[in-house]
């Protein structure tokens, strides 16, 4: 897979996400992982070192605060900001190209993971099936025969169930951040599969 960042651009990249305020290094990575829409985190050890060079030339200095330390863009930084707003702009387009690129990635790797979850449910969804054929008595065998609608009800509410937890996990989610355009994606898969999977057990 072809570099996040050409040579230069991340360095770059910092000093525009310290023009807003001074930040620590972990607010940096946040950042450039919001900006990516999850697709793309980078280590601690792709940043400090960028950092570390930053305040070597200059262009960014420290300060400490409690236990982390505050990168605070220079006048010097500002000024080779703004000499290089053409370049930071083509920064943000390769941004959207990786984003666009990583993301046609995830998704296939998305798919890929729910075939397979799509064959175990249909085998899951068969072998309870004939278990509950073999559970339900014959009629005239001196045993009540299994309620015709009580697998609809439980079948019901298990899809109940099931929404309300997942809708309250991402509600819990989108009170911290945004929902990510990965997580939407696996959700709309794995809806898209499972619903496929179920229906394949449904006789016609």
């Amino acid at each position: 897979m072809p570099p996040v960042f050409a040579h230069g651009a991340l360095r770059l990249y910092l000093l525009s996400l310290l023009e807003s305020g001074p930040k620590h290094g972990y607010e940096l990575i946040k950042a450039l992982k919001d900006r990516f829409g999850g697709t793309y985190s980078p280590s601690a050890g792709t940043v400090y070192p960028r950092l570390g060079k930053l305040e070597e030339d200059g262009l960014v200095s420290t300060e400490p605060a409690g236990r982390r330390t505050n990168y605070r863009i220079t006048a010097a930084g500002l000024a080779e900001l703004n000499r290089r707003r053409e370049d930071l702009a083509g920064v943000e387009n390769d941004i959207a190209a990786s984003v666009q690129r990583l993301s046609g990635t995830l998704r296939e790797d998305i798919r890929s993971s729910m075939r397979g979850f799509r064959s175990d449910l249909a085998a899951a969804a068969e072998a309870a099936r004939a278990a509950a054929a073999s559970a339900t008595t014959p009629p005239g065998s001196g045993q009540p025969q299994a309620r015709r609608g009580q697998p609809l009800r439980e079948a019901e509410l298990l899809l109940q169930d099931f929404r309300d937890e997942l809708r309250a996990d991402l509600r819990r989610q989108a009170m911290h951040r945004p929902i990510s355009p990965v997580t939407l994606e696996t959700v709309r898969t794995a809806l898209d599969d499972a619903r496929a999977a179920i229906r394949g057990t449904l006789q016609p």
